[in-house]
């Protein structure tokens, strides 16, 4: 149970039918899971223990995690470790191309955990990804999920000239909620990260994405959306937020299918390219089939 304001004891939120009849298979995890364990590599999937990892696995698809698995920032939604980060191995880009290349994969994400140890936030290793990837005979489609590099633009630049199809940064939820859930980090500096992209690069799809559940109301879920529309953003994901530990925030609601649905139309009216909305979209869920070629580059 958990903890209410003013010390009294709450019940958590009971999880609705839609929500509880996700199932995760453990079979559908282990192929992928020992290819990454042969090759040092580590998926989001796993780290954040995202419910639609055994589906992914099962279709041979993965969000690679970079520059390890420790975290310097803490937010409260998030499951991944939080302390000093390992040095970042140089030899990482070159293996997660072969990883892709094993796996047969046509288009690949790449994130990492967030590095303010470093003093370009790990922006040149992302590029060195994109370009190994790239190096691949056939060359996947690359989209790249980066943190907001503490709101350097060079580094945003960096991540840009390495030429992905997508750039993606999460926002994450909206602004009243950040000094709950995402302690060191800014709204504006994450639209400021977005915004950059889009401007060194306006054929360059830019993606975005955010969490409904932690107690955001309808109107600020749509402000956000205005804001991300003002930033340049072309593709916009909205999921339901489920607690991944019981060290997490807690759910404060589970929004409807309906509800999603209202999002969904709501951002296609405010021009989005794509706006994917429902209670298991993730940032890089089936992020193959949300990425249209821009540009004439794919």
């Amino acid at each position: 149970m958990d903890r209410a304001a003013g010390g009294v004891t709450a019940l958590p939120v009971r999880a609705p039918q839609w929500i509880r009849e996700k199932r995760l298979r453990l079979s559908d995890l282990h192929q992928i899971k020992s290819l990454m364990r042969s090759r040092s590599l580590h998926t989001v999937c796993e780290e954040a223990r995202c419910p639609n990892r055994g589906e992914c696995f099962s279709r041979g698809t993965a969000t690679f995690l970079l520059m390890g698995n420790v975290c310097t920032r803490a937010c409260a939604f998030c499951d991944i470790a939080t302390g000093r980060p390992l040095l970042v191995d140089p030899a990482e880009p070159v293996r997660v191309a072969e990883a892709a290349r094993q796996m047969g994969l046509r288009f690949v994400v790449v994130t990492s955990v967030d590095r303010d140890d470093l003093p370009d936030g790990g922006a040149g290793h992302f590029a060195a990804t994109v370009r190994a990837l790239r190096a691949l005979s056939p060359a996947p489609g690359v989209e790249v999920l980066t943190p907001d590099f503490r709101g350097r633009i060079d580094s945003v630049g960096v991540v840009v000239q390495a030429r992905p199809d997508v750039f993606n940064h999460n926002v994450e939820t909206v602004p009243r909620l950040y000094p709950r859930a995402r302690r060191g980090s800014s709204l504006e500096r994450s639209l400021a990260v977005l915004a950059a992209a889009k401007d060194l690069d306006p054929a360059m799809t830019t993606k975005s994405g955010l969490m409904v559940g932690l107690g955001e109301r309808p109107e600020e879920v749509l402000d956000l959306l205005w804001r991300l529309s003002g930033a340049g953003v072309d593709i916009v994901t909205i999921g339901q937020y489920l607690r991944p530990s019981s060290e997490n925030l807690p759910v404060e609601e589970y929004v409807s299918p309906e509800s999603f649905d209202g999002y969904r139309q709501a951002g296609e009216r405010m021009g989005f390219r794509h706006v994917f909305a429902g209670p298991f979209v993730r940032s890089s869920y089936r992020a193959e089939e949300f990425a249209a070629p821009v540009g004439g580059r794919r």
